[in-house]
């Protein structure tokens, strides 16, 4: 659920199998009898048609010949469809009739900005620069939250595979925080070219660790150095055989990251 502002008036969208519905009640609320609105707008012959060819290229299930019935009718001074009877009678798929307290009439954004137009203009095009705007937030959102995620689970197989294969038996918690410290900077120095102590002492007063500092590209590199050392511990390398693997490794993959298009993307919107 997520609510937009356009023009002064709040818009409610909420998610059905990943794809976006507006409210068109919130569309109205502060037009005059805006609710008469919607039902005269599902009356109009054009909308009846537009609907009609949405529904038979997304809805599998949609009612063409109850369709057909209706769309015979539309036009006639004494036509009437409500929203209910249109999503009883076809199976709609594109506009839903939603109780409760975000309830009233939503449609696919598809027919939202559709019925937008027949509203006003104007009125569609601050809606879809709003819209806009909230898909780009929830994208760079997305972003954070794979990369965040990510982080987690290569973390855990990181630190997983150093449990199983390099802690030995019946160790203190302090020991074993020793090892798990030592193999956290033996990405560090792979990766930035110094321990976690050495970033510290070069550079007093700076908050959190040399991690918390990286750039998008680091951090992708960080993740898969993450999964080759584990892979590394697991085949019984040493620890200086594996330093000098990733760190040609991530000196290969950083000259590749630092020259996609796609992560110079990434880092500019995540500076705006």
């Amino acid at each position: 659920m997520a609510k937009i502002d356009v023009q002064g008036t709040e818009i409610t969208i909420f998610s059905v199998h990943q794809e976006d519905y507006i409210s068109l009640t919130d569309m109205v609320r502060n037009i005059e009898n805006g609710l008469a609105l919607i039902e005269k707008w599902l009356r109009n012959k054009n909308t009846i048609e537009f609907l009609g060819i949405w529904e038979e290229i997304y809805n599998p299930y949609f009612n063409s010949p109850e369709f057909e019935g209706i769309k015979s009718q539309a036009g006639l001074n004494r036509f009437v469809l409500s929203v209910k009877q249109w999503v009883e009678k076809t199976n709609s798929r594109g506009i839903i009739a939603k109780a409760g307290r975000y309830g009233g009439t939503y449609a696919h954004k598809d027919i939202a900005f559709e019925f937008a137009s027949w509203v006003s203009p104007q009125f569609k095009l601050y809606l879809l620069k709003e819209f806009q705007r909230l898909k780009e937030q929830e994208q760079k959102q997305l972003g954070w939250d794979i990369k965040r995620n990510l982080a987690k689970i290569n973390y855990v197989i990181h630190t997983d595979a150093i449990k199983e294969h390099l802690i030995p038996a019946k160790v203190t918690k302090q020991q074993q925080n020793i090892i798990y410290a030592s193999e956290a900077d033996v990405l560090n120095t792979a990766l930035f070219g110094m321990t976690a102590k050495e970033w510290r002492d070069r550079n007093p007063g700076k908050k959190g660790n040399i991690r918390d500092y990286a750039d998008i590209a680091q951090l992708i590199c960080l993740s898969n150095l993450e999964n080759l050392n584990a892979l590394f511990i697991s085949e019984d390398r040493d620890q200086p055989q594996r330093l000098k693997k990733l760190n040609d490794i991530a000196i290969a993959q950083m000259q590749l990251l630092v020259a996609h298009s796609r992560v110079k993307t990434i880092e500019q919107k995540n500076k705006n």
